[in-house]
C-alpha cells in the first residue's frame, strides 16, 4: 500500500512515525517546505513539491496535514486521483466545496476520514457505551472546557506565525480545538440550536478569537457548553456530564474519569489502560485509515462528520457576529 503524506509540520510527521511504527515502507511526501521542525527525519522518503507529480504515483490513501485554509486545495485533487483520504480536523475552514468532495470520493468509490482522534480515547468510549446502554438514564447537561496557552504548544517556533494564530490559514480557537464538537456530537447526537460568543481577551498577538464560549441544545433534549480558549495556564481539558442517575467526570490530562452514582453508592473511578498516552489515539486512528484503504467496513469518523462539526463551528461564528443570538445549525 501507498500512502501520501500532505503536509509536514508536527501532526503530518506524527502521521509519519506512526505509519512507520505500524509497518508501512511505501510513504511519499508532498511538502512546500515551509515547516519550522529539522528536515532529517524526511530524507529516507520520496518528497515532491508538486502536488500532481505526487498523485502521479498512485498513492491508496492521502492523508491531508497542511494548514486547514489549504486543505481542499489537497483534498479535491487526491479525490479525483481515486485515493482515499484522511483529512485533519478541521476539514476545512470554510464548507465550500465540501459536497463536491463527497461527490467526488463516491464517484470514485473511495472514503474520507475526519481526524478528530478522541473518538479513540479509550474512556470516551466507555462514557459513550455508558450513554447508549442506559446505566445512568438520561443526559441532562454536559459541559466541556478546553484551555492551553498557545505559544506552549510548539516551543520550537513563532506562536504568531503558526496556522492556529492566523486567520489566512483556517486559524482560531474554534477551528483548532473544535475536538468537543464533535465527541459531544459522537456521544449525545445531533446540535439542534446554539449561541455564542467569542473573542480576543489576551495579550496574545493573534490575528484571531483567542477565547469561545458556546450553548448547545441537542435533539435529544440535552444541553451543553462548550468553553475554548487559547490562554489558560496551566491547561486544562474536562468534559463533565450529568445525568439521570449520577454524573462522568472526564480529565484528559489524568487519562480517567469519575462516576458519581446519584442513589449514594461509592464513586468509581476509570482510568485508561496501562500503557496509554496521547499517541495512542492517533495510533488508533491511523489503524482505522489503513483498514479503510484496505476496503475494509469499520465505524470511523467520516467526512460528513467533520462537514457536521465543521457546519456547527460556521453557526457559532454566526450566532457570534448576531451578537450571541440562538441559531438553528443547518444541516
Amino acid at each position: 500500500m501507498k500512502i501520501l503524506i500532505a503536509g509536514l509540520g508536527s501532526i503530518g510527521r506524527r502521521h509519519l512515525r506512526n505509519l512507520i511504527a505500524l509497518g508501512e515502507k511505501n510513504i511519499i511526501l508532498y511538502r512546500t517546505g515551509k515547516s519550522t521542525l529539522d528536515d532529517a527525519e524526511l530524507a529516507p522518503f520520496q518528497t515532491f513539491t508538486d502536488l500532481d507529480k505526487a498523485l502521479a504515483q498512485k498513492p491508496d490513501g492521502v492523508i491531508i496535514a497542511n494548514p486547514s485554509a489549504l486543505h481542499m486545495d489537497v483534498a479535491l485533487p487526491a479525490a479525483r486521483a481515486g485515493a482515499n483520504l484522511l483529512i485533519e480536523k478541521p476539514v476545512s475552514d470554510i464548507l465550500d466545496g465540501l459536497a463536491v468532495l463527497q461527490e467526488t470520493l463516491d464517484k470514485h468509490g473511495k472514503r474520507a476520514m475526519t481526524g478528530f482522534h478522541f473518538r479513540y480515547h479509550p474512556v470516551l468510549q466507555y462514557i459513550k457505551r455508558v450513554i447508549q446502554a442506559g446505566t445512568l438514564g438520561k443526559v441532562y447537561y454536559a459541559k466541556a472546557h478546553w484551555g492551553e496557552y498557545l505559544p506552549d504548544w510548539h516551543p520550537w517556533e513563532d506562536y504568531r506565525q503558526t496556522y492556529a494564530a492566523r486567520a489566512d490559514l483556517g486559524g482560531g480557537v474554534l477551528n483548532t480545538l473544535s475536538h468537543p464538537f464533535d465527541y459531544l456530537r459522537w456521544l449525545l447526537g445531533e446540535v439542534e440550536t446554539l449561541g455564542a460568543q467569542l473573542a480576543h481577551l489576551s495579550a496574545l498577538e493573534l490575528s484571531v478569537e483567542d477565547h469561545a464560549d458556546i450553548s448547545l441544545k441537542f435533539a435529544s433534549g440535552a444541553m451543553a457548553s462548550v468553553h475554548l480558549d487559547y490562554y489558560q495556564k496551566p491547561d486544562s481539558h474536562t468534559l463533565d456530564i450529568t445525568f439521570e442517575k449520577g454524573r462522568i467526570a472526564w480529565d484528559n490530562a489524568r487519562s480517567s474519569a469519575v462516576i458519581h452514582y446519584a442513589d449514594g453508592r461509592p464513586s468509581e473511578t476509570l482510568f485508561a489502560p496501562e500503557g496509554f498516552e496521547r499517541n495512542t489515539m492517533y495510533l488508533e486512528e491511523m489503524r482505522a485509515f489503513l483498514s479503510l484503504c484496505h476496503d475494509e467496513t469499520l465505524d470511523y469518523c467520516s467526512l460528513q462528520d467533520g462537514i457536521r462539526a465543521q457546519q456547527i463551528v460556521m453557526t457559532a461564528k454566526r450566532s457570534n457576529a448576531a451578537g450571541g443570538m440562538l441559531l438553528a445549525v443547518e444541516w
